[in-house]
Parts: C-alpha cells; sequence; structure tokens
C-alpha cells in the first residue's frame, strides 16, 4: 500500500501530516496491515514538529512513515486552515483503544514496548481486562540507553519468534520515532506505532482530560499540571515558537517546503545481525508465551 497523495497531507513547518480522523485512520491501519505493509505509523503533534526543525534526521523519518497522523487540536487548526476540514484528532491513547477494541483486529497480535519498568505488564494486564479476546504476545522495557549488541539480539530473537502484527512503542518522541526507524527493519512485524504517553494514559499514571479542554487545544496545560518539572521547559521552548513560525508559514512570509530526504544510517547505528547471535545467550524480553 503505498502513501496517499501529497494532496492528502496538510504541511506543518515542512512535516506533512495526513488530513485524518478517526475513522480513516482506523481504515489506513486496517489497510496496511491487510496488504502486510512493513512500516511506523507516527503521532505527530507540536513536540515532534518542532523537533523536526532542530533535527532534519527526525524530519527524514516523519516523511518515511508510513502513517502520520494528526496528534493535536493545533496540528489539526492548520490542516483546517490549509483546506482540510475533516481532520481531526487522533491521539496515541485514543488509536489503541480503537484497535484493540474493534473487531476487523481482533485476531491480530500485539507486542508492547516502553514504559518504565513494570509499566509494559501492567498495561498488558490493563488491556487484557478491557479487551478479554486481545492478544498480547510480549512485553518489554528498553534502558534509558542505547541498547547494547546481546540487548539487541534478544530483541530481535524474540520477535522473530513471537511474529506480533503490531509493536506498541511508548518511548516519547523522538526517540520512539527513532527507535521504530532504526529497528524495523530487523523486526518481524508489520506495523510499529509511537504512542508516547499512552503506556502512562491507560495504566493510569497520567489522568485523562475533559473533552472541552482538548477541543479548546489545552491538553498541553492539563499535563503541564500535572507534571510541571519535566514538561515546564519543552513547553516553553516549542509553544511560542510553534505559533511563530506557523504565522509565518500561513501568511506567506516564509515557506517551509516538506522533507523528501530519507532516513540513512552508519554502520555504527545498524541494529545488532544474525553473526551476533552465538555472543549473546541471555534474555532480556518478556513473552507471554509458555
Amino acid at each position: 500500500m503505498s502513501k496517499p497523495s501529497n494532496g492528502s497531507h496538510a504541511n506543518l513547518l515542512g512535516v506533512e501530516v495526513e488530513a485524518l480522523d478517526m475513522e480513516r485512520a482506523v481504515r489506513r491501519v486496517e489497510e496496511a496491515l491487510s496488504e502486510k505493509t512493513k512500516g511506523y505509523v507516527c503521532m505527530v503533534g507540536v513536540h515532534g514538529i518542532m523537533e523536526a526543525q532542530r533535527n532534519p534526521s527526525l524530519a527524514a523519518i516523519y516523511a518515511d512513515a508510513t502513517i502520520a497522523v494528526p496528534d493535536g487540536t493545533p496540528t489539526v487548526w492548520v490542516g483546517h486552515l490549509q483546506g482540510f476540514s475533516w481532520m481531526r484528532r487522533v491521539t496515541g491513547p485514543d488509536l489503541m483503544v480503537e484497535i484493540f477494541g474493534r473487531a476487523q483486529f481482533a485476531s491480530r497480535t500485539h507486542f508492547l514496548l516502553g514504559g518504565k519498568e513494570g509499566v509494559a505488564q501492567e498495561l498488558s494486564a490493563a488491556i487484557t481486562r478491557r479487551f478479554p479476546g486481545a492478544h498480547i504476545a510480549g512485553t518489554y522495557t528498553p534502558p534509558f540507553r542505547d541498547l547494547t549488541l546481546c540487548e539487541e539480539v534478544d530483541l530481535i530473537a524474540t520477535i522473530r519468534q513471537l511474529k506480533p502484527d503490531i509493536i506498541w512503542v511508548g518511548l516519547s518522541t523522538p526517540k520512539q520515532e527513532q527507535f521504530m526507524s532504526k529497528y524495523l527493519p530487523v523486526l518481524d512485524t508489520t506495523l510499529m506505532f509511537g504512542v508516547g504517553a499512552a503506556f502512562d494514559f491507560h495504566t493510569g499514571r497520567i489522568r485523562d482530560c475533559a473533552e472541552w479542554i482538548k477541543r479548546a487545544g489545552l491538553q498541553w496545560l492539563h499535563r503541564l499540571m500535572q507534571d510541571p518539572r519535566h514538561l515546564w521547559l519543552r513547553y516553553l521552548r516549542n509553544n511560542p515558537a510553534f505559533v511563530y513560525r506557523i504565522a509565518l508559514q500561513l501568511t506567506g512570509l516564509k515557506t517551509f517546503p516538506a522533507s523528501g530526504m530519507k532516513v540513512s544510517f552508519g554502520e555504527e547505528s545498524r541494529p545488532a545481525g544474525d553473526s551476533a547471535r552465538n555472543l549473546c545467550a541471555h534474555k532480556t524480553v518478556r513473552s507471554n508465551e509458555a
């Protein structure tokens, strides 16, 4: 399944975001799984767009995404101003619920990767309680640092054994996007989703806000009130700069051409291959299979 044409994407400071609502997003996911289109799905919001301004490699990762979803009300507002009146917010937590809850995905298998120690296992239990028919094959909490050679080998081998249709990645931006782009070629899966704080939302570590707060574009403020120590600098750095640059783009005072650059990793950043398997004997990944 090829990407839709550029005419179906909003341009946010050079980052192309598909003009989607939840139903359109679900159909895109269903098509990709049915056609076995190997790829990754990015949730694109203000934070990611501004990170991409500072990091061309992240912009390239977004450009290579199979699906780039509008995650955040400001993203949708800009889409509306560019003529995509049907665009709606499609957040990682909401998309997870839709995919786990819909009949057309009932036979799909899932793997949960991310969160702090124990969060992925807790999320697995929470999803299974809410959706008793869900097939979660395994979980993994990666370290905050880069994976070692042996950790890469273990992860690749486990995914090769389990063959999940979907890997949910909750590592925050830009780490989760970099992780998906790097490891997708060597992991035996179809789709990887970078869902950010969805692991914390669905385990109750982050409280959701009222729908009117989301529609007003103030969900960031609700998040900030819950975790000011970690988020104040991010919002101070990103939000005013986003408003300023978007104003320049929408008034035509500055153009932001869509990134067409492809991701290219050097030898030092490529995941471990089969030749490294015999060097590592221990297991670091948890499988739900006996």
